[in-house]
């Protein structure tokens, strides 16, 4: 039995990604195999950082990714009201299509495995994660159940009480930045028939501003799989771990009313943010020192000294060009992608 935890990631969100990966190494308790899901093929520095690491590796399965990428393609170009709504909004037609190479995991080399996005931090042991699927298929720790559901479904209360049969929809939701599950929970013949499903009109239960969000919940909903949310099931000992709640930091450790949090996660934050901020820039980021502390762990003598405060203007300037540069970036690898899956 494997343990080990996944990793989607790129060069964008590097800062972010060393940071998490030195907080494993020295929260997780134990030694822990990492692989690095592919956001896309901007990669030199994540390749140099798995490189310098002997626990950590590359997922290169591309017959995986080619899978999850057409799964999710078919699913969404067969959604006329998320195709609308993004060329309303601007959004490529395969808004955020990249995200859902998560999904990679199933197939991957671990038994069991924990996934984190790149923006978290891990702030404590996991092996009572691990064990709880030993009764469970599918275990969350978070707190989506309490914000609206109409971020993961926003169908009509008749569609979603025919597609799920659940009176209480709202309280099994949750966030898809971090959950733990184990190798093929989606068996073959699972993902056919969810796929036949959502193809042949379920979809249109799903949100779409956070696509791959919305197809974690429904598939795991859908495929009836056994389920556990450690902050709805157990929620008198459960921590939050959102970036914008009260913690106490002891030793660069967060603590929720004296209990030890999780992981932490600074979900919306944009990753230029951490970019500017290791590159000496006087950028306000929640618990600030502890993302710095970690993104060092192993470098103390490359931490910035001192942090040069930006003109606001010239600020938001240079914040919105690197939006703009990454989503740019992002758009073209995921066309060019697309158009070689299509040519091949």
């Amino acid at each position: 039995m494997i343990d080990g935890i996944y990793i989607l990631a790129n060069d964008v969100v590097y800062d972010q990604l060393v940071a998490l990966l030195n907080s494993i190494e020295a929260n997780a308790g134990r030694k822990i195999p990492i692989c690095i899901l592919p956001y896309n093929q901007l990669l030199d520095k994540v390749k140099a950082e798995v490189a310098s690491r002997d626990n950590v590796t590359l997922f290169e399965d591309y017959d995986s990714i080619a899978y999850w990428d057409n799964f999710a393609t078919q699913i969404w170009k067969n959604y006329p009201r998320a195709q609308k709504t993004w060329r309303e909004w601007g959004f490529p037609e395969l808004y955020e299509l990249p995200m859902h190479r998560k999904f990679c995991a199933v197939d991957g080399p671990f038994d069991r495995f924990i996934y984190f996005d790149a923006d978290t931090l891990l702030m404590g042991p996991v092996d009572y994660v691990y064990e709880k699927l030993n009764t469970y298929d599918w275990v969350a720790n978070d707190f989506q159940y309490k914000s609206d559901l109409k971020f993961i479904f926003d169908g009509s209360p008749e569609q979603m009480q025919q597609i799920f049969n659940s009176e209480n929809l709202q309280t099994q939701i949750f966030c898809a930045g971090w959950f733990a599950t184990k190798k093929n929970i989606f068996s073959p013949a699972i993902r056919a028939d969810l796929l036949n499903k959502l193809t042949a009109g379920e979809a249109d239960v799903m949100a779409f501003l956070g696509p791959d969000q919305s197809l974690f919940n429904y598939m795991v909903l859908r495929s009836g799989i056994s389920y556990y949310n450690f902050a709805f099931h157990d929620c008198e000992q459960a921590t939050g771990n959102h970036w914008s709640s009260q913690f106490d930091v002891v030793d660069n450790i967060l603590y929720d009313q004296g209990r030890r949090l999780t992981y932490l996660h600074y979900m919306s934050i944009s990753s230029s943010n951490f970019t500017q901020l290791c590159a000496g820039e006087d950028v306000n980021i929640p618990y600030r020192d502890v993302f710095l502390h970690y993104r060092y762990f192993k470098s103390p003598e490359q931490r910035p000294k001192s942090f040069k405060r930006q003109n606001p203007l010239m600020r938001l300037q240079k914040t919105t060009t690197s939006f703009l540069n990454q989503k740019v970036n992002n758009i073209k690898l995921n066309y060019r992608n697309l158009k070689d899956r299509i040519t091949n």
